[in-house]
């Protein structure tokens, strides 16, 4: 159980981490939809830009829109693991949060096992066939302006499929020590994992 609670660190590290630096992608989102928002309703500037889009054949305004939704993709997909991880996602759960720990550690083991993992398993095996149809037919946007290269944004769903599936091993992993280790591995996976409600904590 050491070694697991070992790698279940790792895993911890790595997808904390890449939720983390995707995270700062909010930055150039909301920089990109100001922009876009001044160059559509600014006359002056919404005049400029319409000379340029005739002039060069792109149109600025579809670009911009286009990169709205890529990096909300991205952002989204790359954070999910981290937010499990920290325990941010809403549970709608009206059973869970009124037991104590233990039987929410067995409920949250065997959830992952028997739902989240096939769950996620089959999610990225449809992102991959989607990816690698994409990828042949070089699929670009849907505006014959906006940005090319479809696949490389539909990437990201397999790359969010496994940055989430390190988060669910890493907290797979220490439950099981919590649930089947010893006293040390027990104590020492309860204060890693943040999936309990501590209002009804108590030592066992």
């Amino acid at each position: 159980m050491k070694a697991a609670l070992n790698l279940a660190s790792v895993l911890d590290r790595w997808s904390r981490k890449a939720g983390q630096s995707m995270a700062w992608l909010i930055l150039p989102l909301v920089f990109i939809i100001v922009f876009d928002v001044v160059t559509r309703k600014v006359d002056f500037i919404r005049l400029y830009f319409s000379d340029f889009s005739i002039e060069y054949g792109y149109s600025v305004s579809t670009i911009l829109q286009d990169f709205q939704w890529h990096l909300h993709g991205v952002i989204l997909l790359m954070t999910f693991g981290f937010g499990y991880l920290a325990n941010a996602h809403v549970r709608v759960d009206v059973f869970r949060e009124h037991v104590r720990p233990r039987k929410q550690a067995w409920l949250e083991f065997l959830g992952l096992l028997l739902l989240a993992i096939p769950f996620l398993f089959t999610v990225a095996w449809e992102s991959w066939v989607l990816v690698s149809i994409s990828y042949a037919q070089g699929e670009g946007s849907e505006s014959l302006t906006g940005i090319p290269w479809r696949y490389v944004i539909k990437s990201f769903m397999l790359i969010g499929c496994f940055v989430l599936a390190l988060a669910i091993f890493a907290t797979l992993f220490r439950l099981a020590a919590y649930l089947f280790g010893t006293r040390e591995e027990h104590e020492e996976a309860r204060d890693a994992l943040e999936i309990f409600n501590y209002e009804h904590h108590k030592p066992e």
